[in-house]
């Protein structure tokens, strides 16, 4: 039997950025930095919230979760205060993922400093990574086995803090050890863990690392960020890659996110958000409640009803 049309009641967008280059964010200034959509030099002008509400028009989107957008690192504590005045003007973000490197020495006074601040939900840092999945090695400085950068970690629990993890797939073995080790702790893929290579064995390699994650209860993921550089967005080439994240988490730890305005390299938030609706039809309404709108609010520790 054929399922009923299905329209999101609600949208909570579980990543994007907003940005005044007033302030100082060195990748979207002076710099270039490789990056896996190639030339972003579109996205190198503000993006304020009356540019974020016009990208999103005709979608529900009744919250969001702003993450981190690599500031200059010096200025890590001034960031999610920054965000706050904006989500006190304009009612956006609804949360906030900050940035912090564990292996810093002045990781505990930054988490706290991100703590006083009510929106800020968690941290997001990008540990070490290797260039490819034959460079991969583990327990090198800064990476997720790092015993100094693991002490950093273990101070989020006293916050209740959850870490937003963007990292290559070939390093999810080590998160998902990351996560037995500090169980109490919701770690987030920013992502889907970035299947940048669609090759028959970068996807296998991709999703094996997938289902070693998932196999950790306090690991969710974040269907975002999965254009192709020099690629339109397409359901043709992401329709797959968005059905073997829900197969492999299941459709309670996954979130449907922008990644705006980076994924507009690749997409318009319309293209993206009916390629998420065309990639489950075959759900149920509340299949699909869950990957729009309350898995993320439940993530995200929403306290008020959105």
């Amino acid at each position: 039997m054929a399922l009923a049309p299905y329209c999101p009641r609600a949208v909570i967008n579980a990543h994007h950025h907003i940005w005044d280059l007033a302030n100082d964010l060195p990748w979207l200034k002076e710099e270039r930095i490789p990056f896996r959509y190639g030339d972003y030099s579109a996205i190198c002008r503000d993006y304020t919230p009356a540019d974020y509400r016009k990208d999103t028009v005709g979608w529900p989107v009744i919250a969001s979760v702003y993450v981190e957008a690599e500031w200059n690192r010096v200025l890590a504590a001034e960031e999610p205060h920054w965000v706050a005045r904006i989500a006190a003007e304009h009612s956006l973000p609804s949360a906030v993922v900050a940035w912090c490197v564990f292996a810093s020495g002045e990781a505990d006074a930054l988490l706290a400093s991100h703590a006083a601040i009510p929106i800020v939900r968690g941290v997001r840092h990008k540990p070490a990574a290797a260039a490819s999945p034959g460079q991969a090695s583990r327990g090198l400085p800064g990476s997720m086995d790092d015993p100094a950068w693991r002490r950093g970690y273990a101070l989020m629990g006293r916050h209740g803090f959850s870490y937003d993890l963007q990292t290559p797939w070939w390093h999810l073995d080590a998160a998902a050890e990351l996560a037995h080790d500090f169980p109490c702790t919701q770690l987030i893929i920013n992502h889907a863990g970035l299947p940048a290579a669609r090759s028959v064995e970068g996807l296998a390699g991709w999703r094996k690392a997938l289902e070693t994650a998932a196999a950790q209860p306090n690991i969710a993921i974040k269907i975002s960020g999965i254009g192709s550089s020099g690629q339109p967005w397409t359901i043709e080439a992401n329709g797959a890659v968005i059905r073997d994240v829900i197969s492999i988490f299941g459709v309670d730890r996954c979130m449907f996110a922008s990644n705006f305005p980076v994924e507009c390299l690749v997409g318009s938030f319309n293209t993206i958000f009916s390629g998420f609706l065309a990639a489950t039809a075959d759900r149920t309404a509340a299949e699909r409640d869950s990957l729009f709108h309350d898995n993320a609010a439940r993530f995200y520790r929403f306290w008020e009803a959105v």
